[in-house]
């Protein structure tokens, strides 16, 4: 039997491809330099890579992609060294996010939200309830796709990637410091993406 953990935004079902997003309250600033990009990557190694092989990743200023094959939605952490307790992915990426949000509150000297209060999941490989408004611009959704599916982790892959370009960061996906293109063109050998499961679904060249 798959094991399904949902919350009141986010849904994960084990054995499939989720996107997982989240962007700035008020579509503010979520990242000020280069070392809360880097902070947030390993926050994300931390949080959320003991639960996921990570097929994709980019962070934006003002918001994140993940792309991730979900392997356990639960899993048992010890606690201040001593006892253990079961945690829900539901509850490590809400952790993640509010525990950076704590450190760049503290280093912007701000106060407040810095997230949107709801972190979005979206199942995009799933045979029933495909989501993908991953691809959705302006209100006008822009695939046609025969078998979703199979399909649909290759459009977000690419979108992932696409990102920082569409938004006029660099001229090409590779170039852009803080996402997984740069790895997918050999560019580096990062260790946060998982290239097996990624190969098993995805056209990796970037």
């Amino acid at each position: 039997m798959l094991s399904i953990i949902a919350s009141a935004t986010m849904y994960f079902e084990k054995g499939y491809i989720y996107h997982i997003y989240n962007q700035g309250n008020n579509r503010q600033k979520v990242f000020f330099n280069r070392d809360n990009y880097l902070f947030f990557l390993r926050k994300v190694r931390i949080h959320v890579l003991p639960f996921v092989d990570i097929i994709a990743y980019c962070l934006m200023p003002n918001h994140f992609h993940l792309m991730v094959m979900i392997n356990e939605t639960e899993i048992t952490v010890e606690v201040n060294g001593l006892s253990q307790k079961n945690r829900t992915i539901n509850d490590s990426i809400g952790i993640m996010l509010r525990s950076y949000t704590q450190a760049v509150n503290k280093q912007q000297n701000r106060s407040g939200k810095l997230f949107r209060e709801k972190t979005k999941s979206e199942c995009i490989n799933c045979p029933q309830g495909l989501s993908p408004s991953f691809i959705t611009q302006n209100g006008v959704t822009v695939i046609n796709v025969e078998l979703p599916e199979q399909q649909y982790p290759q459009v977000c892959f690419n979108y992932i990637h696409r990102n920082p370009v569409k938004a006029g960061l660099v001229n090409k996906p590779e170039d852009w410091e803080f996402s997984s293109a740069a790895d997918y063109a050999g560019l580096r050998c990062g260790t946060l993406i998982n290239y097996e499961t990624a190969k098993r679904y995805v056209n990796t060249n970037i």
